[in-house]
């Protein structure tokens, strides 16, 4: 009795593919499920990853650097070895590092999706490529028997 209905399952699957449209982008399909937040996280990682940000990091290292070692005879607000630096660097790479982990997660969330569709479009085609070919055999048959019966 399992064995029946799990037939009658991948019949009704297998119907259920043909009848209806099965390629779908899967970039509509995966935005359909991403939250505000899955969005910001992607925008934050795109840019931690980006030249600009090199750029702007290393712009702000020389700045703090630069005031901190001018205001030296002043009285910095971190002197050298630039200990506060450090405590804002690891802050922002503690953050950073699961940002860029929850992205990447996102992407391979995105890549099965974009895998599974690829697997039901080429499911449909192999389907339907078997339908075609057994088609043409039925035909090549039926004319092989017309023509034997036009040859007698």
């Amino acid at each position: 009795l399992g064995m029946l209905t799990e037939m009658a399952r991948r019949l009704r699957r297998t119907d259920n593919l043909l009848r209806h449209r099965v390629s779908r982008n899967p970039n509509t399909e995966h935005a359909a499920c991403t939250t505000t937040a899955d969005r910001a996280a992607d925008v934050i990682a795109t840019f931690g990853g980006s030249w600009k940000f090199i750029g702007l990091s290393v712009f702000m290292l020389l700045i703090w650097m630069g005031v901190n070692v001018w205001y030296l005879r002043t009285g910095a607000f971190d002197p050298y070895p630039f200990i506060f630096l450090n405590l804002v660097l690891a802050m922002v790479t503690s953050l950073q590092a699961p940002i860029i982990m929850m992205s990447q997660n996102r992407q391979s969330q995105k890549d099965r999706l974009r895998a599974d569709l690829d697997y039901e479009v080429n499911l449909k085609n192999e389907l339907l490529l078997t339908e075609i070919r057994s088609l043409l055999h039925e035909r090549e048959r039926k004319r092989g028997a017309a023509q034997i019966h036009e040859g007698s």
